[in-house]
């Protein structure tokens, strides 16, 4: 057999489902904060993984992956299931995520949130980075919007769509603005020592007391 042959041969025998992504090589997880949102999230508390799966969803993250696996740890969260490392490895296994080369990539994610070395208690700190990326690429898809629309809608809608996306980047702005405050430690640990809104003590009638 030829050198020609063998060298055919054997690339027939390698079965290659899908071409290998950009998304496949990764940089160090140490230095994404995507990775490190991820990574404080899997090992928090319950009910601090519960206000940041209020405040971000997976849209909010710049990389598919890291997005549904963020989708996939609050979901776990929401039901009051465990959401450490194992449990969303079992949960993706359970759920016919982990196989094919998605799957692949979905429990690289994991493996690598799981070790990227975020303390729990920066879980805020890290959601904050996340969403501030998004929203500063809200902007960029904002300016792209209305480059293709001074070229391509009549005048008399030109404007009606400026006020669109400025109305979008306002609501944008104005949910950025709410997680930085009550994702700040500051915040959290007011929150915590003081649960009840209206301290004041009252009357029987319930208004305060003198």
């Amino acid at each position: 057999m030829s050198t020609e042959d063998t060298y055919e041969e054997a690339t027939h025998e390698v079965d290659v489902e899908e071409p290998i992504e950009v998304g496949d090589l990764l940089d160090d997880p140490r230095t994404d904060v995507e990775a490190l949102c991820l990574c404080a999230l899997l090992w928090s508390a319950t009910d601090v993984a519960g206000h940041v799966s209020d405040l971000l969803n997976g849209t909010d993250f710049d990389r598919g992956v890291y997005g549904e696996l963020f989708e996939v740890i609050t979901g776990q969260v929401r039901t009051g299931a465990p959401h450490d490392p194992g449990s969303i490895a079992s949960r993706l296994t359970q759920s016919g995520r982990a196989g094919g080369h998605h799957g692949t990539q979905l429990t690289r994610a994991l493996s690598e949130a799981t070790i990227a070395g975020a303390a729990p208690s920066a879980v805020g700190h890290y959601a904050v980075a996340v969403l501030s990326g998004a929203y500063r690429r809200g902007f960029h898809v904002a300016a792209q919007s209305m480059t293709q629309a001074a070229e391509q809608l009549p005048e008399d809608q030109l404007f009606a769509h400026l006020l669109s996306i400025g109305r979008a980047q306002r609501a944008a702005t104005e949910r950025l603005h709410h997680a930085q405050t009550s994702l700040s430690p500051t915040h959290r640990a007011s929150a915590s020592s003081n649960p009840a809104r209206n301290t004041e003590p009252t009357t029987s009638e319930g208004s305060p007391a003198p």
